[in-house]
């Protein structure tokens, strides 16, 4: 079951980036990520963050005292703990692991979130640049003309997204050629490296239907900068 308290949900992803969750508990934190956008960003950026964040770390082995120590305290009459927890990746793991309790005390671990510029062109070879569209770190999108469009009244221009394993595209609204539209993270959904984008001419008020009807006009793919 997935908890309700932000801090536990926080917790809980950490663990399943470090690898944690195992078996039904993983395919069920894997669903959920799945479904909450937000939940599944901060487990990629913590995810980018981390993987490495162990193998920085010196190849050390606790001294024998202190394997005593941990023994009686977790109540261990027999050393079947000692083969695991003498291991170096073990140790780098459970390094690791207390440095994501101690990001979870101060706040979540603010890595650089990555920033997207799609460069859309007409069809073609010779093709020229005619808009742009930059995605910020917080998933904002903006469209940016660079060059001046004319279109029948009867005609719109309708912008599209088409993520890598999705199905097909997403309309993403209406444009007026010439002038920039802002559209907020909620109505993008998440950016990846691939994702295509496209300006296409349709009927007036869009595409009667839930793809693209009409000529491309202009077309481009996502870029992580």
């Amino acid at each position: 079951m997935i908890p309700d308290d932000p801090r536990e949900r926080r917790l809980l992803i950490a663990e399943y980036v470090l690898g944690l969750h195992q078996g039904e508990r993983a395919e069920e934190i894997e669903r959920w990520l799945a479904l909450d956008l937000e939940a599944a960003r901060l487990a990629a950026r913590w995810r980018e963050s981390w993987t490495g964040a162990a193998d920085l770390l010196p190849e050390e082995r606790l001294p024998p005292h202190l394997w005593r120590r941990v023994a009686r305290q977790a109540g261990l009459a027999t050393p079947w703990w000692r083969a695991g927890w003498a291991s170096v990746s073990v140790w780098r793991t459970v390094s690791a692991a207390l440095l994501v309790a101690v990001v979870l005390l101060a706040g979540p671990l603010r890595a650089p979130a990555p920033v997207y510029t799609v460069v859309l062109q007409a069809p073609g070879e010779a093709a020229s640049p005619g808009w742009r569209v930059t995605v910020s770190a917080d998933g904002d999108l903006q469209l940016t003309p660079l060059v001046a469009g004319q279109y029948a009244a009867d005609r719109s221009v309708q912008f599209w997204t088409l993520e890598n394993d999705a199905p097909g595209p997403r309309s993403l609204g209406l444009v007026e050629p010439g002038r920039t539209l802002v559209i907020p993270a909620s109505q993008v959904g998440g950016v990846e490296s691939g994702q295509l984008f496209e300006l296409t001419l349709e009927p007036q008020g869009g595409s009667p239907k839930d793809r693209p009807t009409g000529p491309v006009l202009f077309i481009g793919r996502a870029v992580a900068i």
